[in-house]
């Protein structure tokens, strides 16, 4: 079930801890792609967050955000560029989107499948999508104070072998949010050090979420018949002798 958008704003814009996490999480999602020039930038879910570094040199960057969470307008003091729309119908055309990326869009969705056919869709070819979720053996996925201990955690393997399933070829994967979800102050005030630390230390197995990038299988049609030509075809009664002429 999706979470509800007021309760992901009030988290990411208004706790230290919602400002700690974007942080943390966008950091990576540069690192992943340290920019988007002329390129179309699309989010699932709540992604909102973490396209604000795009919005500069993108050529078009688009919020799209599920009916049963509800929609805000995105972002604050310029033009809107954030949607409503259904989760397994994005107002978007085929092959429209060069990086996409889904937080708090996969793991709450109770369809799933649906969601990832449709980021199949629209994503064009060359492109890349990044997929955010909780980390099913993080601490922050066991605890109900953050979106992320909402909807169904993933393991690495688990959300790898989904995305194959839908024809996305795993490119790479990252970790984020080592710090744990306290609001106390020593916490907070040390998260990079430990985002820092974390990152240099395990690359999945010990942040609280996972982002794993993948791109899409794009299969070659077959064409019918032989795919090559046989220079000297067999033909039925090679091998054979020839019959001898019967005498007169």
């Amino acid at each position: 079930m999706h979470l509800d958008v007021l309760d992901l704003r009030n988290f990411y814009y208004r706790t230290n801890l919602g400002r700690v996490a974007q942080r943390a999480i966008r950091d990576q999602v540069q690192a992943f792609w340290p920019e988007a020039k002329g390129q179309s930038v699309a989010g699932f879910g709540f992604a909102v967050p973490l396209l604000r570094p795009y919005l500069a040199d993108a050529r078009r960057v688009i919020g799209l955000m599920p009916g049963p969470q509800g929609v805000m307008p995105w972002p604050a003091g310029m033009e809107n560029v954030s949607v409503l729309c259904h989760e397994t119908q994005w107002p978007l055309p085929n092959g429209f989107v060069d990086k996409l990326v889904l937080l708090h869009g996969l793991e709450t969705s109770e369809q799933p499948s649906a969601v990832l056919n449709e980021a199949y869709r629209v994503l064009g070819p060359g492109g890349r999508a990044l997929f955010i979720v909780p980390y099913r053996g993080g601490i922050w996925a066991r605890s109900d104070r953050t979106p992320f201990g909402f909807g169904r955690p993933y393991s690495l393997g688990q959300l790898e072998a989904q995305l194959r399933r839908h024809s996305f070829q795993t490119e790479g994967h990252r970790a984020a949010l080592f710090v744990p979800p306290s609001e106390r102050r020593f916490w907070l005030k040390t998260a990079p050090f430990w985002e820092g630390l974390g990152s240099r230390v395990s690359s999945a197995l010990a942040g609280g979420v996972l982002m794993v990038e993948a791109t899409k299988q794009v299969y070659s049609p077959r064409p019918s018949g032989l795919r090559q030509v046989v220079k000297k075809p067999l033909e039925v009664l090679d091998g054979l002798p020839s019959p001898a002429p019967k005498p007169a």
